[in-house]
């Protein structure tokens, strides 16, 4: 994940990350639930951090998931729970999300887990997940809903503006709810090219 608070201590990342509350809150494996996940999918985890939604999602296919993340010690992280787990089929990659090290249409599954507000521009973004993505693919972003100003929280995107520019990248969007007051979850996909 892209942090531009670098001077918060990584241990203290690492437990907001992981912290307990947040799992209880929304588990990864109910998001992952609401997709139609095939075993022989290819996952990647776009800011993937501590592996949150990584390694469960890796629990479900059979097909790489790749854990981007621009944090060195965030893959560290990711690559020792998945020696622990003796799960087999992460792959961590070093970079940004507005220039994914990937080949053009090669992932079924892009998930962005509280990371998308920290990107500018956001379309640029959006342009290098659509093209990673296969056509018929599934995006999924899950982001804080933005509440009245606050000069020391985290920057955020509001779920219509997150909606329309998603939109505008040419997504067309399948799903959107909110699991609590504080979270959003848009599905989208990448459209289906007729022959």
């Amino acid at each position: 994940m892209n942090h531009k608070n670098h001077s918060k201590p990584f241990s203290n990342i690492v437990y907001d990350l992981d912290n307990p509350k947040r799992r209880e809150s929304f588990p990864p494996e109910r998001l992952l639930d609401m997709l139609p996940i095939k075993r022989t999918d290819t996952i990647l985890d776009v800011g993937a951090g501590t592996g949150y939604l990584t390694i469960p999602a890796a629990n479900l296919v059979d097909g790489q998931v790749y854990a981007l993340d621009i944090n060195p010690k965030m893959l560290e992280l990711i690559k020792t729970k998945t020696e622990k787990d003796t799960i087999e089929n992460v792959h961590t990659i070093r970079g940004t999300i507005d220039n994914i090290p990937l080949a053009d249409a090669s992932i079924d599954i892009v998930l962005a887990s509280i990371v998308l507000h920290e990107v500018q521009p956001l379309s640029n973004a959006l342009q290098q997940i659509k093209q990673v993505l296969r056509e018929d693919g599934y995006f999924v972003c899950v982001e804080f809903e933005e509440k009245e100003f606050s000069p020391n929280g985290p920057p955020r995107i509001s779920s219509s503006d997150m909606e329309q520019a998603l939109i505008n990248a040419g997504f067309h969007i399948t799903e959107k709810f909110s699991p609590n007051e504080l979270l959003y979850i848009i599905i989208a996909k990448t459209p289906f090219k007729a022959t």
